[in-house]
Parts: structure tokens; C-alpha cells; sequence
């Protein structure tokens, strides 16, 4: 049996010390109020939201807009922004808070405040509960790469048993590239598998209907950006 995949470092694009990342926030279109967000949650725009690439639902957030000093903290809910050169979607209250709502856009600092889900003090990680047999033995062909086009996330775990049987699952269902991104927040390690070798977005689209029935958190990204 052979699951062969790449490996993707990555440190959610924050410093793996600092967790700073700066970039543009906009925020979201009175249209989506009320639409579904990635985390299942309803978008509400009363509500200090925020929608992020990587970080984990359920994230607090510091959000500092960097030409007033305001500053608000937010949870992940969603995922986003797609929109090349944009770090950040926020919902409209807190585009008021942050007083940058008449500009629709501004240049922000985002500091990671709590990565647990507003519950208690763990990190939040996504793990489907897989049985493992006694005698799994997987052959891995490891290599670090810096992948071009699209792929699908479907997911964030701690357990390595777990992502190894997904990632067989996957290599036998799929003729494309696994690829597994390293994710370090507050020094714990988390991995990320994508179903990569996309050329456009289209294209994984195409695939990714099929693969939220069994990764709901799945959301298709540009590889080039991680």
C-alpha cells in the first residue's frame, strides 16, 4: 500500500514566534447577511466576525487598522477572502469599529488573541475519528515542494494516524497530487491535507462538491499563496 504525497510548510503565513500577519481587510457585502459561512454559522453583520484562508474556526483575533490605531477583536467563522492581496474580511460592525467603512478597505494588523473556540483553553483541531488496525503500514515518499494552481483544504489535524489514512483514502480515489501543509500555532503542530494539481479554479470546483460530503470544512485555495 502506497500514499505518497508532498509536504507543504507553512506557518499560517504568521511568524511562528510573533503570530503577526499584516495585509488589507475589507469586509462583507450587505448581501451575504444571513448567508451560510464556511463554519455553518449564519453571517450576521451586528456580529465581530471575521473570515480568514487558514486559521482555524473559532480563532480570536486582534484586528488593528493601521492608519487610525483602531482595534477590535474578532472569532473566525468563515473562510476568505478570495480577492488577491487581501489578508482579511470583517463584518460590517466591526468595519465601523476599525473606521474604516467609507474607505470599504485599509491596511491591518492581525494578532492571534485565543486559539481556542470560546470555550475553554484548547486548540481547536478538526479530526474525523478513524479507526486505525493494529497493522497499518504505509510506504510515504516525502518531498517539500512550492505547488502552483488550486487545490482543496479538507481539513486541520493534530493525529498523524489520522491524516495518513485520509491521505490513502485520498491517493486511491484521486489521480491528483496530495499535498500536506504544516500549520504551527501557539508551538503545536497541526496538518492540513489538499487535494492539489489544479490549474484553475474551475477545475477544482469541479472536484470539491464530491469531497464536502465528507470534509464539510473542505474550501478550495491558491496554492501559490500559502
Amino acid at each position: 500500500m502506497q500514499a505518497s504525497f508532498f509536504l507543504l510548510l507553512c506557518l499560517f503565513g504568521f511568524s511562528s514566534i510573533a503570530q503577526i500577519q499584516t495585509g488589507k481587510a475589507s469586509f462583507y457585502a450587505d448581501k451575504f447577511e444571513g448567508s451560510r459561512t464556511a463554519s455553518g454559522e449564519k453571517y450576521k453583520g451586528s456580529k465581530m466576525t471575521a473570515a480568514h484562508r487558514t486559521l482555524p474556526f473559532g480563532t480570536k483575533i486582534k484586528v488593528t487598522n493601521l492608519a487610525n490605531n483602531e482595534t477590535v477583536v474578532l472569532e473566525v467563522n468563515d473562510r476568505g477572502p478570495f480577492v488577491e492581496g487581501r489578508v482579511l474580511d470583517v463584518s460590517k460592525a466591526a468595519a465601523e469599529k476599525l473606521g474604516f467603512f467609507n474607505q470599504g478597505i485599509a491596511d491591518v494588523k492581525i494578532e492571534i488573541e485565543n486559539a481556542g473556540d470560546g470555550k475553554g483553553d484548547v486548540l481547536p483541531v478538526m479530526q474525523e475519528h478513524i479507526m486505525v488496525d493494529d497493522r497499518e503500514l504505509y510506504e510515504l515518499k516525502i518531498a517539500r515542494t512550492d505547488p502552483k494552481g488550486f487545490g482543496i483544504q479538507l481539513g486541520t489535524y493534530q493525529e498523524l494516524a489520522n491524516l495518513l489514512k485520509i491521505i490513502d483514502n485520498l491517493s486511491g480515489k484521486y489521480q491528483k497530487k496530495i499535498l500536506v501543509q504544516v500549520k504551527i500555532l501557539n508551538g503545536v503542530k497541526f496538518y492540513s491535507p489538499l487535494l492539489g494539481g489544479f490549474t484553475n479554479r474551475e477545475k477544482a470546483q469541479s472536484t470539491f462538491g464530491d469531497l464536502k460530503k465528507d470534509f464539510p470544512d473542505a474550501f478550495i485555495v491558491d496554492l501559490s499563496k500559502l
